[in-house]
């Protein structure tokens, strides 16, 4: 037998893996010391007290029997789908429900849409880059072009018309740079997409951060539906990281090489997905529930203050950043030169913070590096603190 050569030209360990095993070592080395982490992309504040009543009410009806349920519908329960499309709708965007497939996260499916795509397409992604979108299509063994994003633009990378991709991946709000596209910008990817007949896979995981005018979904943009595949997740905006929820939305109308998009879609998830579970799809529900938005939208508003205190620290310091306005994290330059690992061990043995290097993103992400704003408020002053002082010697 065969092992799918492809794993060969990964890198040895994730990002994350590496980050903890040098986080733990100094830990283990020093346990008098506290350290702060800033790192990892996880939410600290409890679910939404209306998304636990949800839950446990779903749980409740898989108790007995006149309410019980088995198997889900594969593109998820039409309460569920019909909730997104009103949100959908509260921001001017139409968008069917039968045109909403729900998943256990964003991450799956920008990972797995890739099954319904040949190997022999090449696959555009911006870099600095969420390495899911790479590993992914290095497994699947597609050559994968890279759009630079810089400083020099604003870490919002643009197409190229002398590079042809048929696969595009997107994240805006940018994890990890923060940057957030305009609606001008995204227009010209839309146009780039339908002249090479290409698709946009839009991870808009972070839009629900979005504080201004940029767009909260790729089908804001005229064209999109003609081009573009977006997935969302609760994990961030309503801190469902452990309880595992999200929705990919394709227009009915997207057709690529004579087979509808959907279609194709649904068909891949009805043979390897068997649906998220009945009480986690409650808990989806109430999210975007009248209620379920005002109280998410506190624990929004907590993270979005460690952004702001995170930012205003940077601007003391007079350090180039992006994000911290419309994304969890901030993406900031290493000062004095230093290349990403190498601040990253300065600041966990200087001042016992942990963030993320940005060369972990991508080549564009050397001398940059990535803080998140998901930590507790007590803990990211403290850290700001320790920053401040480290680094205005």
């Amino acid at each position: 037998m065969k092992i799918n050569g492809n794993f060969d030209n990964l890198v040895p360990n994730y990002l994350f893996a590496d980050i903890a095993k040098r986080t733990n070592a100094y830990i283990a080395a020093n346990p008098d010391k506290k350290v702060i982490k800033l790192g990892i992309g996880d939410v600290t504040l409890p679910l939404a007290p209306i998304v636990v009543d949800a839950l446990k009410k779903g749980a409740d009806e898989l108790g007995v029997k006149e309410t019980f349920k088995g198997y889900p519908d594969y593109e998820g329960y039409a309460f569920v789908r019909e909730a997104v499309s009103s949100y959908y709708a509260s921001f001017g965007v139409t968008v069917d429900r039968d045109e909403i497939l729900i998943n256990d996260g964003a991450k799956s499916d920008t990972a797995n849409i890739g099954d319904i795509f040949g190997a022999d397409n090449t696959v555009l992604v911006t870099d600095p880059v969420y390495p899911v979108y790479v590993d992914s299509n290095i497994m699947a063994g597609r050559k994968i072009v890279i759009a630079p994003s810089t400083e020099e633009n604003g870490f919002c990378a643009m197409p190229d018309d002398s590079v042809k991709a048929d696969i595009i991946y997107l994240c805006s709000p940018n994890n990890p740079t923060g940057a957030a596209y305009s609606a001008d910008q995204l227009k010209t990817w839309v146009d780039y997409a339908l002249k090479n007949d290409a698709i946009i896979l839009y991870d808009a995981a972070y839009e629900a951060f979005i504080t201004d005018d940029s767009p909260r979904s790729i089908f804001c943009i005229e064209g999109a539906r003609q081009c573009a595949i977006e997935f969302c997740s609760l994990s961030k905006t309503a801190g469902f990281t452990g309880t595992r929820c999200g929705y990919t939305v394709i227009p009915k109308e997207l057709q690529r090489d004579g087979h509808n998009i959907y279609q194709l879609w649904y068909r891949r998830e009805a043979t390897k997905f068997n649906g998220v579970s009945y009480p986690v799809q409650c808990a989806a529900a109430a999210v975007f529930s009248d209620e379920g938005q005002r109280q998410i939208k506190e624990n929004l508003s907590y993270y979005q203050e460690n952004a702001r205190i995170i930012a205003s620290a940077l601007d003391e310091l007079g350090i180039y950043y992006t994000g911290g306005k419309n994304s969890p994290y901030i993406w900031l330059k290493c000062p004095n030169g230093m290349g990403s690992w190498e601040f990253f061990d300065y600041l966990l043995e200087n001042a016992q913070v942990v963030g993320t290097p940005g060369e972990g993103f991508g080549d564009c992400g050397k001398g940059y590096f990535r803080l998140t704003s998901f930590g507790d408020r007590d803990n990211t002053i403290e850290a700001v603190a320790r920053i401040k002082k480290l680094l205005a010697r």
